[in-house]
């Protein structure tokens, strides 16, 4: 069954992503999926691309750092579905304008990936990809929660010189990315790197810099 909901309008750039996506198991994206018991708590993240003065972008923000869970880790827009949520794309939706007042009538749902799995906080997330086709001015909701949000280049992101290896305590090494003076890693790295990969973007880059994290 294809996640493939729209191509109307959507720029040329948008189109590898947006088919590949649709049909891409989650693993080919990673290792962590989730258990099949289905006891994982639902949610879903947002990755909103954009026309952006440097090419397409990506929205980020980055976690306080007073959190519980994640805290002051780069991330997508996104959390816990809620018993009103209709599906993930109204989960990813509504928590992106809570977090950083994103108007829904601006975004254009392309598709989905697959579930996939945070074990850390055994989560099962449902990434949506949306095309931001009305971009506006965006800002912290909630300080609390979110203590910064940027619109991040793809090309910045694609460049190998940003690209590291992050090595968690546990000993795991995934992807990281070193842009707009943040490290982004662990499931945000991860699917930002098949979002290069399925669009097109990635560039060969050796496996360089280890960057230890705290």
């Amino acid at each position: 069954m294809t996640r493939y909901l729209t191509s109307t309008n959507l720029p040329t750039w948008w189109h590898p992503l947006a088919e590949r996506a649709a049909k891409i198991e989650g693993r080919e994206i990673t290792r962590f999926l989730p258990p099949k018991n289905g006891d994982a708590t639902p949610s879903a993240v947002l990755i909103l691309l954009a026309e952006g003065g440097d090419g397409p972008d990506v929205l980020l923000m980055q976690r306080s750092a007073t959190l519980r869970h994640h805290a002051g880790q780069p991330s997508f827009p996104g959390g816990v579905t809620e018993p009103d949520d209709a599906d993930p794309i109204a989960t990813a939706l509504r928590e992106a304008n809570e977090e950083v007042g994103l108007d829904p009538t601006s975004v254009t749902v392309v598709t989905t990936l697959p579930d996939l799995w945070i074990n850390v906080t055994n989560y099962r997330v449902t990434p949506v990809l949306a095309w931001w086709h009305t971009a506006h001015p965006i800002l912290s909701i909630n300080p609390g929660e979110v203590s910064s949000v940027a619109r991040v280049p793809l090309s910045d992101l694609a460049d190998p010189i940003r690209r590291v290896r992050a090595r968690h305590p546990s000993g795991y090494i995934g992807p990281g990315f070193d842009v707009n003076g943040m490290l982004v890693w662990g499931f945000t790295a991860g699917v930002l790197a098949t979002v290069l990969r399925l669009g097109g973007w990635e560039q060969p880059w050796e496996p360089g810099r280890l960057h230890d994290l705290a």
